[in-house]
């Protein structure tokens, strides 16, 4: 399971992260409104938690633009305990759950566990751009008809790719999917993945699917 946590509060995150990590959950913390947005926009999640109050912007804001966007993944709101606007609010622009603060980590675990078993029902299996069939909960791929034995590496990539289609999409926000933040996005590792991806699924296919933008990045689509 992987978990995205917005929240300023160092000390507070810092202990989130722990304890979801000793749960085997993998946790990306994000500290303001911008890089909580580009993080939520970049990366596939189970469950997004967004605190109310951000530096640079709002939960709310977040929120209301990860749906605009098209974005299912459940997202859990943070609230101060006394703020009811807040918490209808939230429930309003998308959020599928709240959690007033201070917090029992137990409790924010298991609202975390019970968004994530959710998340199968919210994001369709299949996906199909073109002549090409992802099943993403099988894991299998298929393009003209034709199964395609794809890497670990390979299969994350273009998992990101159809999660992104019609998108343009940077190599620090593909890296980060693929690898982790810490990766070092101009190495030349992902050009070679995406050629190893293209000669699988592009290279005897038409039309093509994986488009260079240079100077921007990447876009998946016909």
């Amino acid at each position: 399971m992987r978990a995205l946590v917005v929240e300023d509060d160092r000390q507070l995150a810092a202990i989130i992260r722990e304890g979801l990590e000793e749960e085997h959950i993998e946790t990306v913390i994000a500290a303001d409104a911008r890089e909580g947005l580009d993080r939520a926009l970049a990366g596939t999640y189970d469950v997004i938690v967004l605190d109310v109050l951000l530096p640079g912007g709002s939960g709310f804001d977040i929120c209301a633009t990860l749906r605009a966007r098209h974005c299912t993944t459940p997202i859990l709101m943070l609230t101060a305990r006394d703020a009811v606007d807040d918490r209808v609010r939230g429930l309003e622009v998308g959020a599928d759950d709240y959690l007033t603060k201070p917090f029992a980590f137990r409790e924010l675990l298991a609202r975390i566990r019970a968004l994530a078993r959710r998340r199968p029902a919210l994001v369709p299996a299949e996906h199909r751009v073109a002549d090409l069939v992802v099943d993403l909960q099988r894991r299998t791929v298929r393009r003209g008809g034709t199964a395609v034995t794809l890497t670990t590496k390979e299969f994350a990539l273009l998992e990101f790719f159809v999660l992104h289609e019609s998108l343009v999409v940077d190599r620090a926000a593909i890296t980060a999917h693929v690898w982790d933040e810490n990766h070092d996005p101009f190495t030349n590792v992902l050009e070679v993945l995406i050629r190893r991806l293209r000669r699988k699924i592009d290279d005897d296919f038409e039309p093509k699917l994986i488009h260079t933008l240079r100077g921007a990045g990447y876009r998946f689509g016909v």
